[in-house]
């Protein structure tokens, strides 16, 4: 059965081609939710994805996408509610991309997440019955973010507006506050615009690739309350910038910072190569697993601070260190896991290609006198089979694609006795777990956790011993 306006036609088989033309209503149960968020139904034999809904939703769909085996929709009405549907804690949860899932409940989130990671374990990693705790969670699933970034732009009266793309397309939608980010940076969000509007300072047109000004970026120190402001600029500088970072300074006493990063490319990254400090400090306090953080604006540090650290707690207890332990830390950062991992064992060594994250990682070493711990600059492929030393243990920490082969073939060349694998895509990992299960590994246990609450995006760590 198809609905087409408000007029209900019976049809014959639901396989039928005239049912698949785009823009076709067809009624559709959610039975399940992809890695990218969206909910996942049948109809006939075909597969449709729809964003905004939940497993238990009965909806009515609008066909946008068709393929020969799936279809891609959007929600046009829903029929039934699932009990997992919950009301957004945001007003324009339905139109900001910012997030996929407020209109989920949390528990129910969480229980997603676990699914999420298990079905990528066993489908892509080919793991039977893969031991997958339940996801830790920290005490909020509001207010956790510490670093956001916004894209800015000019509305159709010429307003500076900042905020997340709509979802889909590149309309933004402006915002004054927003309830996943840390609530002390919602007034830097809401005023900054206006100040920004009265420099007359030029806002960044993507298609013309003209103008300056292209993101604001804000960042807090969870536990210090110290604050950056970064503004994301084409090139050159902004007259009268300096006078306006001071009086930002003057205004809010947690900012600590103002800066300009310059992005001169076209280009959907957001933070150029060079970054500026223009008023107050250059990086931010903060404090992880009882150690002092110096973070800079452009600075990879974890979004969740409070998750962050239940999930090396997790590593510390699963682990059962020694102290007579050599660690390797593979894409080590600004030594986020390296240092507080260092105070457990004998030696800890640190990999990392950024020369800017090195250079950090080893000023808050000396900033909380870590004397046990290095760190290398260089491609982990390259660097793993040149140790000096055989590491009894590998902290893995890659990005979202996962590690290059090569990283693997080393790890099974020089194997060491245990690998903690730390992953922000359940699929990577699962095609990495693979590899290392398929030489001699054995995975013990996957602990995930949700550092992107409102998200379908998961975060797990995987113990593996030889």
């Amino acid at each position: 059965m198809i609905k087409t306006g408000n007029i209900l036609l019976q049809t014959g088989s639901e396989n039928s081609d005239d049912l698949w033309k785009q823009g076709r209503l067809v009624e559709v149960e959610i039975t399940d939710l992809s890695d990218t968020g969206d909910g996942v139904g049948r109809f006939g034999e075909r597969v449709v994805f729809v964003p905004d809904t939940v497993v238990g939703d009965r909806i009515t769909v609008r066909l946008l996408r068709v393929k020969p085996q799936y279809a891609f929709g959007k929600l046009q009405e829903i029929i039934t509610p699932s009990t997992h549907r919950t009301r957004p804690g945001c007003i324009v949860a339905d139109k900001c991309g910012g997030c996929q899932w407020q209109h989920i409940g949390y528990e129910y989130q969480l229980e997603a997440k676990r699914n999420l990671v298990i079905q990528a374990l066993e489908r892509i990693g080919g793991i039977s019955a893969p031991p997958v705790d339940a996801v830790l969670a920290g005490d909020s699933a509001l207010g956790y973010r510490n670093k956001s970034t916004y894209p800015v732009c000019l509305s159709s009266t010429q307003k500076v507006q900042a905020g997340y793309f709509q979802k889909g397309s590149h309309q933004l939608v402006n915002l004054n506050q927003c309830p996943v980010q840390d609530a002390r940076l919602n007034p830097l969000l809401s005023e900054v615009k206006q100040d920004i509007q009265g420099r007359g300072w030029r806002i960044y047109n993507e298609k013309h690739h003209r103008g300056q000004i292209r993101h604001l970026s804000l960042r807090v120190g969870r536990r210090t309350g110290e604050m950056l402001l970064t503004l994301v600029v084409k090139d050159g500088d902004l007259p009268g910038i300096e006078a306006q970072a001071e009086a930002w300074l003057k205004r809010y006493p947690q900012l600590v910072g103002v800066s300009l990063n310059v992005n001169p490319d076209r280009t959907n990254a957001i933070f150029g190569e060079e970054t500026r400090c223009i008023a107050g400090k250059s990086f931010l306090r903060e404090v992880f697993a009882d150690l002092e953080f110096q973070i800079r604006p452009d600075t990879f540090f974890q979004v969740n601070t409070e998750v962050a650290e239940l999930l090396l707690q997790e590593i510390v207890g699963q682990l059962d260190l020694q102290g007579n332990e050599v660690l390797v830390d593979a894409y080590s950062g600004i030594g986020t896991m390296s240092l507080p991992l260092a105070k457990l064992v004998r030696q800890v060594i640190g990999l990392e290609v950024q020369r800017e994250a090195v250079e950090q990682a080893a000023a808050n070493a000396t900033l909380n006198q870590i004397t046990n711990v290095s760190f290398q600059m260089g491609e982990v492929e390259n660097l793993l089979p040149q140790l000096a030393v055989t590491p009894d243990i590998v902290l893995l920490d890659p990005p979202r694609k996962g590690c290059d082969r090569a990283v693997l073939d080393s790890l099974l060349q020089i194997q060491p006795s245990r690998i903690v694998y730390v992953s922000c895509k359940p699929a990577t990992l699962a095609r990495d777990l693979k590899v290392l299960c398929a030489d001699g590994y054995q995975l013990v246990r996957v602990q995930p956790a949700d550092f992107f609450p409102q998200t379908a995006h998961v975060e797990s760590v995987a113990f593996l011993v030889r």
